[in-house]
Formats: structure tokens, C-alpha cells, sequence
């Protein structure tokens, strides 16, 4: 799944189409019964903003269209007329330029609630890793640190894998209880997550030091990686055993 810093790429990306009157299409049938075409074709699209794992665009007269990409979904800037997609989700298209929108199956008008929802966003200007940490003390203490910092009710951007490599950065297993880890741990595996895809919007993502790594040895100490699925959404955590402070959960087999 897109993470944070890939959607704030691609509101960079979209800022060439801000202030211009725009066509808008959708020609995938499944994108088309949501009528947005009709709603938005022919409006100023006045910014563009990425708020953890959403895309904000807002449109003259009040209008606000909510991005989400799900598993696949990416958006392109090219070109006007260069579009070689087949069924996109959605066109965007002014005077020299076309953002193009595919495989993101959540589009919706006007879903400023369910962002009201989210936590602060961890590459937002002012991020402060401590309140994170205040969100954090104040949830389910029993609940492992992986699974609640992809909570994005908790802090908005962060996924699976900036999860597992912000854990190995701050020596902290995904596996360790929020209660059983210290303030310190928290500020520390917080802060990772957001210097690392700081660095990554910034310059280009970093060597990954656990991510996909199950099974080989890590680059710090030499253990084996592992890898298991976490919380009821299954995502994959990626952990050193022997760097990282909490529980092995070595009573799993490696997920591939």
C-alpha cells in the first residue's frame, strides 16, 4: 500500500494542474457510477494536499474530492494527450498537463469527516513526535506497537513498511506492548518513522534494513530477519530478533 511519502510525491506532482479550470473524466465504469465527472468537470482546482494515506483536492465552489489508493492505486502527471492508460479512474486534464489517476478504487466527494478522524500526519510541517506519543499512552496499552502505529486514527501516514523500518531504527520490536515499552522507545521509534520518510520525499528512500528482508541476516547484528502477519488486518511486520528489544514471536513461521 502507498505510504505517506508517496502521497505526498504525488501532490507535488498534481500542484502543475493547481489554478487551472480542468476537464475531468472517469472512464472506468466502476468510476463513473460515482458521477464526478458531472460534479467537478469544468471547476478551478484550487490545492492539492496529502494528509497521511489521502489525497485532498479541492475544487471551487466547496467541493472536496478524497484519493485513497488502496493496495494498487498510483497517480501519474503527463502530458496533456498522453495518456496510454486504458480505463483510468480518473482524468484530470488541463491546458498542458493530465494527472491520471489508476487502480484506486476510493473516490468520494466531500468525506472531510472521516479525515477529521485522523491523526496528525507524520510529514506534515510542525509534526511533533511527543503528541504521538501522549495518542499512543492514552489507547489499548495491551496492544502491539506495530499494529497501533499503523493505526491512523493514532498518527496518519505511516504503513507496514516505515512501521518495520522505524521499529529497527529505534532497536524496538513491532511485537513490544505499548505499555511494556518506555516513553523513550515510543518518542525514539516515532521520530524514526518521520526522519526516515522525510528523508525519503526529500532525497529517495533509503537502503531498507529489514522490509523484505525475512531470513537474511541482519545488517547491524546478524541475525536472521523475520517476518509475520500482525493485528486483524494481517499486515506484515519485518523485525530483527536480535537488535530489537521486545518478544521473538518465533512461534510462527516466516512469511514470505
Amino acid at each position: 500500500m502507498p505510504e505517506g511519502d508517496s502521497l505526498h510525491r504525488a501532490a507535488r506532482r498534481l500542484q502543475v494542474l493547481v489554478g487551472e479550470r480542468v476537464e475531468v473524466e472517469t472512464p472506468n465504469p466502476r468510476a463513473q457510477v460515482k458521477r464526478l465527472a458531472e460534479r467537478l468537470d469544468g471547476r478551478v482546482l484550487e490545492s492539492v494536499e496529502a494528509v497521511g494515506k489521502n489525497l485532498l483536492l479541492r475544487f471551487e465552489g466547496g467541493l472536496v474530492l478524497r484519493s485513497h489508493l488502496r493496495m494498487t492505486g498510483r497517480w501519474r502527471v503527463v502530458r496533456r494527450g498522453e495518456t496510454r492508460s486504458r480505463a483510468p479512474w480518473l482524468v484530470l486534464r488541463g491546458r498542458e498537463w493530465e494527472a491520471v489517476q489508476l487502480n484506486g478504487p476510493v473516490l468520494s466527494l466531500a468525506d472531510s469527516p472521516r479525515v477529521r478522524r485522523l491523526g496528525p500526519d507524520v510529514l506534515a510541517p510542525g509534526f511533533e513526535a511527543a503528541g504521538v506519543v501522549a495518542r499512543l499512552r492514552a489507547g489499548d496499552g495491551a496492544r502491539r506497537l506495530g499494529e497501533a502505529l499503523q493505526d491512523q486514527r493514532v498518527v496518519a501516514g505511516i504503513g507496514n513498511m516505515w512501521m518495520s523500518e522505524a521499529a529497527w531504527a529505534a532497536r524496538v520490536s513491532p511485537w513490544l506492548a505499548v505499555d511494556e515499552a518506555t516513553d523513550e522507545e515510543l518518542l525514539a521509534v516515532v521520530a524514526a518513522a518521520a526522519t526516515l520518510m522525510r528523508g525519503s520525499l526529500e532525497g529517495g528512500r533509503p537502503r531498507r534494513q529489514v522490509y523484505r528482508r525475512a531470513g537474511i541476516g541482519c545488517r547491524r547484528c546478524g541475525a536472521l530477519i523475520r517476518s509475520r502477519g500482525q493485528g486483524d488486518a494481517n499486515r506484515t511486520a519485518y523485525w530483527c530478533p536480535g537488535c530489537q528489544r521486545g518478544p521473538d514471536r518465533g512461534d510462527a513461521p516466516d512469511v514470505s
